[in-house]
């Protein structure tokens, strides 16, 4: 997110209203929304309009009167103690942080009072200006803000870029040529039943999404073909439709590898679509388009159009040419889905037999700096980055993509201790990337230097000395845990960049490789995990518990409903003889 807005008060009518809310979704800015003017707000008004509110669109209302404003700007304080590790009462650290690292600003709508005023001067002692579409005194270049600090914009079609320029935000959007908004904003609007205008997949009918390398005289770039009987017949009268989306890629810097790295994307080329919904991926996926969207001009070509757009954009470095091709005949879909199956099953061969000693180069992730100057994420092939989104393969790919970018590689340089995973290259890197706060790091332990973490990890590794174990932790688990902390409390004592050891944030899929606390004893170490987290890995868990020789360990590795409280898990630990047991202690 390039930026926050904190709105206040209430647009003159409520057509203007969605069209502020709406520019700052598709420049993929946050949107607080709080107080009133004689009555109304922009919460009203967006209601009013049936705009969907809530984290998911990025539109969070935080209360009727000026005064809840204070919520986002206490939501600002908490970016600073758990992402900049600044300590309670450190005030000067915390209006610095907020100022230099958390983009924010205040879109003031309608007259202002005293309590606006108030307010107004507290967010700007924070960094943040005002903007305000009344005629208010400005305060032009002073003492705390980057910029100005209140200024004025009286037209309602400029003040979002107004507000832009004065915080100083940097943002490129780049915009298909397509008849509904678009933003990553749009990523979290749902699309209910009764919303829908045509669904695609999700076992409702064949569907698959497939990317391809070919030869530059193979495609024609920005050719987007439709392959059906009467398709426009078939789309028109909406329903279920059978739906592949097979997108041809071809460019001088292009590989085989960055195949699977673009493909993923295509969820988020959709989704950012307003009202266009997209789940799942490869011969899972799940497609609706809404009525709203089917309304505004919405076509099966512009489907092929947004890829192929987003994709040139998104991968403007590696990829010269991109032609899309969507196909609607079920046969055709079946027939091709087997295809593109080999295809899948070929890379997760390619991708599955890397391992961290055939490689001479590690990548670094430093896409969390901007909250956790001091986070270094460090991916080998046996260890994606911790917030699960990229792998070894991604950022060799984003580091082809962007050069100078927040994915670089490291030569990992002489191997100081095996069993640990400590290397020259990756302390000397770490040294310079997280400006000497880090001054090494064992890759494949939890309890000596571990990696440190931002606070977008996928799960938490805790230690539990009683049962000589760890307990793994998934986002979204609100319950106790046998750490005596729920996911909320540990997550602030994980995070902000520093190294914990006995407390480390991991991918999911970091569970079940083999380098997973490979120096500590690997997955034998597990002895709590949430039940849902356990569940999800199931199949690749036991394939890993039988190479390690303990083939019933996932039965004898307890969860929520049979504990969370340490005694109760010793003793359940001891009535399976789960083998942390007899390993040798953590400490």
């Amino acid at each position: 997110m390039p930026g926050f807005a904190a709105i206040i008060g209430a647009a003159p009518d409520d057509d203007t209203a969605v069209k502020i809310i709406r520019e700052l979704q598709e420049k993929n800015i946050l949107i607080f929304l709080s107080g009133s003017v004689n009555g109304n707000s922009v919460t009203k008004q967006l209601l009013r309009k049936g705009v969907e509110l809530g984290w998911e669109t990025r539109i969070v209302p935080v209360g009727p009167d000026t005064e809840h404003t204070v919520y986002p700007l206490n939501w600002s304080i908490r970016a600073s103690l758990i992402y900049g590790g600044r300590k309670p009462g450190d005030f000067k650290g915390h209006l610095q942080y907020t100022k230099d690292r958390v983009f924010a600003f205040a879109l003031v709508l309608g007259e202002l009072d005293e309590m606006k005023w108030s307010n107004g001067a507290g967010a700007i002692n924070m960094g943040y200006p005002a903007i305000c579409d009344t005629n208010v005194p400005v305060i032009h270049p002073s003492g705390v803000c980057t910029y100005e600090e209140v200024d004025r914009e009286l037209d309602h079609g400029r003040i979002v870029q107004r507000a832009i320029e004065v915080r100083g935000l940097k943002i490129t959007v780049e915009k298909p040529p397509i008849p509904v908004a678009y933003g990553p904003a749009f990523e979290g609007e749902r699309i209910r039943k009764e919303d829908t205008f045509l669904e695609c997949g999700g076992s409702r009918t064949p569907a698959f999404e497939w990317v391809r390398m070919r030869d530059m005289e193979e495609i024609e770039d920005g050719r987007v073909v439709i392959v059906g009987h009467n398709h426009q017949e078939v789309y028109e009268k909406g329903g279920q439709m059978p739906l592949a989306i097979v997108i041809d890629v071809a460019g001088r810097k292009m590989q085989k590898d960055f195949e699977g790295v673009i493909e993923r994307k295509i969820h988020h080329n959709i989704n950012e679509a307003q009202g266009i919904w997209h789940m799942g991926q490869r011969d899972i996926n799940w497609i609706r388009i809404s009525h709203n969207a089917k309304k505004e001009g919405f076509t099966l070509e512009h489907l092929g159009i947004l890829n192929a757009t987003m994709t040139h954009s998104r991968f403007r470095s590696i990829v010269d040419k991109v032609q899309v091709t969507i196909y609607t005949e079920e046969d055709d879909v079946v027939r091709l889905r087997e295809e593109a199956r080999k295809s899948y099953r070929e890379r997760d061969q390619r991708l599955g037999g890397l391992v961290d000693e055939a490689v001479d180069t590690f990548y670094s992730c430093l896409l969390c700096q901007s909250f956790a100057p001091s986070h270094v994420c460090v991916i080998s092939p046996e260890r994606l980055g911790l917030c699960g989104a990229y792998n070894w393969l991604d950022c060799k790919a984003a580091f082809e993509i962007d050069p100078t970018g927040g994915n670089q590689p490291i030569a990992k340089g002489s191997l100081i201790d095996a069993r640990f995973g400590r290397y020259t290259g990756i302390d000397e890197y770490l040294k310079k990337a997280s400006g000497g706060a880090i001054e090494t790091l064992n890759l494949y332990t939890i309890m000596e230097n571990p990696m440190t973490s931002c606070g977008c990890f996928e799960c938490i590794v805790a230690i539990i000395p009683e049962a000589n174990g760890v307990m793994i932790v998934n986002r979204g688990h609100t319950g106790m845990t046998p750490a005596g902390m729920k996911f909320s409390t540990l997550a602030g004592t994980v995070g902000g960049g520093t190294q914990n050891p006995g407390f480390m944030g991991i991918g999911r899929n970091f569970i079940v490789s083999k380098k997973f606390l490979a120096g500590d004893g690997g997955i034998k170490r597990v002895v709590w995990m949430t039940k849902n987290l356990k569940e999800s890995l199931k199949d690749a868990f036991d394939k890993r518990a039988a190479e390690e020789g303990v083939p019933d360990l996932f039965d004898k590795i307890a969860d929520e409903s049979v504990c969370e409280e340490p005694e109760k898990l010793v003793e359940f630990l001891a009535s399976v003889g789960h083998p942390a047991l007899e390993m040798e202690p953590m400490f």
